[in-house]
C-alpha cells in the first residue's frame, strides 16, 4: 500500500487533489479537466484512495471523490521544519532589502 508521501509525488495525482479541493467530482468531470483517458483518471484515483487522501460515494449509478483532510496533518507535521527554515530565510532576505533601501 503506498503512503500519502509516495502517493503525492506524482503530478498527475497532486492535480487531482487541487481539483477535489475545490469540491468532490465525478471521474468523467476529473477526465475532462485534466485531459486524460477514464483508465489513467481510475488508476490515479484508486491510488489516492488507496493511501487514505480520497475518498468514494456512491450515488446511484455514479461514483463522487472527495479529498480527505486527515492524512494531509501527517505531511503538513512533517514539512513544518521546512516551512520555519523558509520563513527564516525570507525574513533574512526581507531585511535585507530593506537595509538596503535604507541604504539608497
Amino acid at each position: 500500500m503506498m503512503t500519502p508521501f509516495e502517493a503525492l509525488a506524482e503530478p498527475v495525482r497532486r492535480r487531482i487533489l487541487d481539483l477535489l479541493r475545490e469540491h468532490p467530482r465525478l471521474v468523467g468531470e476529473l477526465v475532462e479537466l485534466l485531459d486524460m483517458s477514464q483508465p489513467g483518471i481510475s488508476k490515479h484515483l484508486r491510488v489516492l484512495r488507496e493511501a487514505g487522501l480520497v475518498r468514494a460515494r456512491q450515488d446511484a449509478q455514479r461514483r463522487w471523490y472527495e479529498l480527505r483532510y486527515e492524512p494531509l496533518t501527517e505531511v503538513d507535521t512533517w514539512l513544518e521544519p521546512y516551512r520555519r527554515l523558509w520563513n527564516d530565510r525570507l525574513d533574512a532576505l526581507e531585511r535585507h532589502l530593506n537595509e538596503k533601501k535604507e541604504e539608497s
